[in-house]
């Protein structure tokens, strides 16, 4: 990139008269005004990456974070000693500023240079977004602030924007100098009708916290038991700031729902989204009419972290009722709360004991009492909407999880040969086949009737306290919900494949229909399976594809109701994934499952070791319409989208550990990278592995810029030192990346074909989308400043 005028007061080179000139104009009279204010709130402006809407239109090219484990960095912050404090400071994690150098600390004239001159941020058009071309007007300049008061035995910050910033220049080692420039960006760029709640300077805030009366700013850890002169920790987020940080999302917010609609299709009562169900009408009803229903759900799995299943971590997310179930189903809808503990034991022995069973329990559900007991303290939760406070009652509608978590949170025995397996009710294991049976059902009540006399186990039920019976407006039995992957496509239709193939080889048709198989020509949106069918290497997403070709694969094999089976299934399935049902529509729905049942039980009962008495057979006959007219359709609850979190929250951040207090090194993690959609992963870590890593990177320039630049191809080459992003109220985010740019060498651009390089003082604010992709850098040794891109 040449460039052609340097500003005679300091290092920076402009490419344009124009922008030079107003850079200028400011460098001269550049002074610290470090008391003028803050906007309404930093983290509204300016956030972090962990809190980018992954599905924002304008940031498509952005597939997922990765999460990068950091050896010594943290990222949650709570106040040991104030557990009410609710300042999540995320803000912290815009990361990674140290890189830029010292001198040019006017933070603010990089980003607005960017934004407004001729110097703006890079994209494939003109400029970021014609709409953010008066950007001083949005933000216009604020009130001057005034000194902090000496105070003693200080026990918190004064408010959360200063303890955000305080973070922030804690966690990225910032020294004064950047700390004061981004004081001075928010102050110059903020429109406040009170003071500033920023600190007059860095040096302020440091003095500040000294004489604050806490040890540590650390993410939030809680020790749930000590067993075997082990400590073991609950590491968490706190639930109210995960929910807030839902809340904050404006494409969330602007399509949330509050209030029970009484929905009606052709007259009939309709069932669709959670607000028209029978448990929010119930829920809204127990609650002032001034208050609004929080309805939480969550989302519980322990999931192995390597290929061999030694390891494991147990992960539980929060999401909202509130948010509808087409946006709900996206990634930045769901919020990780931490990662329960998982008891070990010293030996075999241990293990299988009935004590050490029952210690994993209560461990659990003690877990879970200290992160959702604060939802449920005082008159309801005020949660900021709009700038308006607005008034909840948290309730917990679903707990999405598999038929063995389930039994977890209801603490059912987890059998299927115990005598009542079911978790929704009271019936016999010999009678989990008599789809017309009458059944009790379970719930608070009647369970804790057999608890406090010392009976559980005649109901199947675990002699331990169980923590949500005592939460309003919970059944815990119905409302850990049936999960469409979990017990559909990896649990009734793979037992129904099973049972095909033992039938098959009865009748010596295997070898056919595994011919059969690998004979279906290709399709795009169709898994091949050229050996036939291997059960053992299926995922869900494969099984869903035996379901499409299984009705023509075992037709006309003289197999009595065989391809009736399929057929009936796929019915019945298609049915399953409605987004709406009509009473009428719920009664043609049971006909279906019934109908399919009747020739499951008639076609494989006698191949069944067990007589088909399976747990999940019975509770989808006799519970899954009950449990549609209670919390919503099927769609709003199957763990489809929750399992692809376990890839971020799980797997690659245990790839990157050391393997040693894997739960610690994860929530100390900061998302300081994105992935491009070509699959490279952009950083700007100051300490990744222990060395310093950021990324650099080819920029695909504007065709009107190309003429001033020098380039290879259209392609100019930075490096990049921060990832953020741009919030203004009622407009789409900005995400842009600051970067310091290379230019070619002109003497010799090109040298053994490889572009020749050098860094310049020139930064820029660039849009993610623009970023072509990541480059390889080397220096060339024993020279100064020269690199090859390879």
């Amino acid at each position: 990139m040449s460039t052609s005028f340097q500003c005679p007061h300091c290092p920076r080179n402009f490419s344009t008269q124009n922008a030079y000139s107003q850079h200028v104009n400011r460098c001269i009279n550049t002074v610290y005004l470090s008391t003028e204010e803050s906007s309404e709130n930093i983290s509204d402006i300016v956030s972090s990456v962990n809190e980018m809407s992954l599905d924002d239109k304008d940031f498509s090219r952005i597939n997922e974070f990765q999460i990068i484990r950091e050896e010594n960095s943290q990222v949650f912050y709570q106040y040991e000693s104030d557990q009410d404090y609710a300042g999540d400071i995320s803000f912290g994690e815009i990361s990674h500023s140290s890189n830029i150098p010292e001198e040019y600390e006017n933070f603010d004239e990089i980003l607005l240079a960017s934004l407004q001159s001729n110097e703006e941020p890079i994209s494939h058009s003109s400029n970021i977004l014609e709409e953010y071309e008066n950007f001083d007007e949005i933000l216009p300049a604020s009130l001057q602030s005034n000194e902090e008061p000496e105070v003693e035995n200080i026990k918190k910050f004064p408010n959360e924007a200063y303890a955000d910033l305080m973070a922030l220049v804690i966690e990225n080692n910032l020294n004064n100098k950047a700390g004061n420039a981004i004081i001075k960006f928010f102050n110059k760029h903020s429109d406040l009708s009170q003071l500033s709640p920023l600190p007059k300077n860095i040096e302020t805030g440091r003095k500040f916290m000294d004489k604050m009366n806490i040890s540590q700013l650390s993410y939030s850890k809680y020790c749930v038991l000590t067993h075997n002169s082990q400590d073991y920790f609950f590491h968490y987020r706190p639930i109210k700031n995960c929910i807030k940080n839902l809340l904050s999302n404006f494409d969330i917010l602007k399509n949330l729902i509050f209030r029970y609609e009484n929905s009606k299709i052709e007259d009939e009562k309709s069932y669709g989204e959670q607000n028209s169900g029978n448990w929010w009408k119930r829920a809204e009803r127990s609650i002032s009419n001034h208050a609004n229903i929080l309805s939480i759900i969550l989302y519980s799995d322990a999931t192995t972290t390597d290929t061999l299943g030694k390891s494991s971590l147990h992960p539980i997310y929060v999401s909202l009722g509130n948010i509808p179930t087409w946006r709900r189903n996206k990634e930045d809808a769901k919020q990780l709360l931490g990662y329960l503990p998982i008891l070990s034991a010293k030996n075999e022995k241990e293990k299988k004991s009935s004590e050490f069973k029952e210690l994993a329990r209560e461990t659990f559900h003690n877990s879970i009492k200290f992160l959702l007991d604060s939802l449920f303290q005082g008159d309801g939760v005020d949660f900021n909407i709009y700038d308006k406070d607005i008034w909840f009652f948290s309730r917990i509608s679903t707990i999405i999880c598999d038929w063995l978590e389930a039994c977890t949170f209801s603490l059912t025995y987890k059998s299927a040969n115990s005598n009542y397996p079911c978790h929704f009710c009271l019936v016999q294991r010999e009678d989990l086949i008599d789809i017309r049976k009458e059944v009790i059902l379970r719930n608070h009540v009647n369970m804790k009737e057999y608890f406090d006399s010392n009976t559980s186990n005649l109901a199947g039920l675990e002699q331990v306290n169980n923590y949500f019976w005592s939460i309003p407006n919970l059944n815990i039995y119905a409302a850990t919900v049936p999960d469409r992957m979990h017990h559909l496509d990896l649990g009734l239709f793979k037992y129904q494949i099973e049972f095909t193939i033992e039938l098959l080889k009865k009748k010596k048709s295997l070898n056919k229909v595994n011919k059969r198989i690998a004979d279906i020509p290709r399709h795009s949106q169709l898994k091949v399976f050229k050996k036939g069918i291997q059960l053992s290497r299926l995922t869900a997403s494969e099984y869903r594809d035996m379901m499409k070709i299984m009705v023509f694969v075992v037709d006309d094999l003289q197999i009595e109701n065989l391809s009736e089976v399929y057929v009936k299934w796929n019915e019945m399935y298609l049915l399953n994934r409605s987004e709406k049902f009509k009473e009428s529509d719920l009664e043609n729905f049971q006909k279906a499952i019934n109908d399919w049942g009747d020739l499951f039980i008639k076609l494989f009962q006698k191949i069944s070791n067990s007589h088909l008495k399976f747990p999940k057979l019975h509770s989808w006959i006799y519970h899954i319409v009950d449990t549609i007219r209670e919390y919503r359709t099927i769609n709003g609850y199957t763990t489809e989208t929750y399992e692809s979190l376990h890839k971020t929250y799980v797997k690659i951040p245990y790839r990157l550990s050391n393997k040693k207090e894997v739960e610690k090194q994860i929530m100390e993690n900061i998302y300081s990278s994105v992935t491009l959609k070509n699959g490279a992963i952009l950083r700007t870590k100051n300490d990744f592995h222990h060395r310093p890593w950021f990324s650099n990177i080819a920029v695909n320039m504007n065709e009107e810029k190309l003429s001033e630049y020098l380039s290879d191809k259209g392609i100019c080459y930075a490096q990049t030192l921060l990832i953020t992003e741009i919030r203004l109220p009622n407009k789409s985010p900005m995400h842009l990346a600051l970067v310091q740019w290379y230019d070619f060498i002109e003497e010799t651009p090109f040298v053994y074909g490889c572009p020749l390089l050098r860094l310049v003082e020139v930064y820029n604010f660039i849009e993610i989308e623009a970023i072509e992709d990541t480059i390889h850098v080397v220096p060339r040794f024993d020279k100064n400043n020269e690199y090859f891109v390879i």
